[in-house]
């Protein structure tokens, strides 16, 4: 009998989108909520996607880490509850510049596309798991986000192996990582579901 933790879901629900790793939370704790969530998100979109356009995801030097620590700047927001009438925009900016990153990455390195699909894969699967459980009301737990590095962590990993000149060693341990760690921890998830959980969601969406 698979036996697992069901986490409460707290009262703003965009926060868990954002899927922060280590280093986001860290930084959000310094500024302890005090700094909105929206504009450091959308001024390391921006920084990010110049970067990009300029070929830093191509380079093996240090410059490679440009992209992931410029999109550092949402980390302090992570401690904010995203009750601002946009805050909903931050998840989808970060899951937009991440997946861009690591694209350019994997492509500026000749990774084979399949690969790079297969890494994406993985953290869309992992990105659409979480959309649904909220639907449900069923909290992903805290180490989730720890084990699968969140979005700064994973972009962190990529720019280490452009930096090692190993990108596409990288994304074949990550991708299969993330594979393995997602689904299992969603599958045991969900199979420890109680079955009525749909019904109390569409119970309290009708309050």
């Amino acid at each position: 009998m698979v036996s697992v933790h069901m986490a409460p879901v707290p009262r703003s629900v965009v926060v868990a989108y954002r899927d922060d790793g280590v280093p986001s939370r860290a930084m959000g704790a310094l500024v302890a909520g005090q700094l909105p969530p929206l504009p450091p998100a959308i001024v390391g979109m921006f920084v990010t996607g110049v970067l990009l356009l300029v070929g830093v995801a191509g380079t093996d030097g240090l410059a490679v880490f440009a992209p992931a620590v410029a999109l550092l700047l949402a980390g302090p927001g992570s401690s904010h509850p995203h009750d601002g009438r946009l805050d909903w925009l931050v998840p989808p900016i970060l899951r937009l510049t991440e997946y861009g990153f690591v694209a350019s990455v994997g492509f500026a390195h000749d990774v084979p596309p399949w690969l790079i699909l297969m890494l994406l894969g993985a953290m869309a699967f992992h990105h659409y798991d979480v959309v649904y459980r909220l639907r449900q009301r069923v909290y992903p737990p805290a180490w989730l986000a720890t084990s699968g590095f969140g979005w700064d962590g994973r972009m962190l990993l990529v720019a280490l192996g452009g930096l090692a000149g190993q990108v596409t060693l990288m994304f074949v341990l990550l991708s299969l990582y993330l594979w393995c760690l997602f689904s299992w921890e969603s599958i045991t998830c969900w199979l420890a579901a109680p079955r009525f959980g749909t019904d109390a969601a569409d119970l309290g969406a009708h309050d």
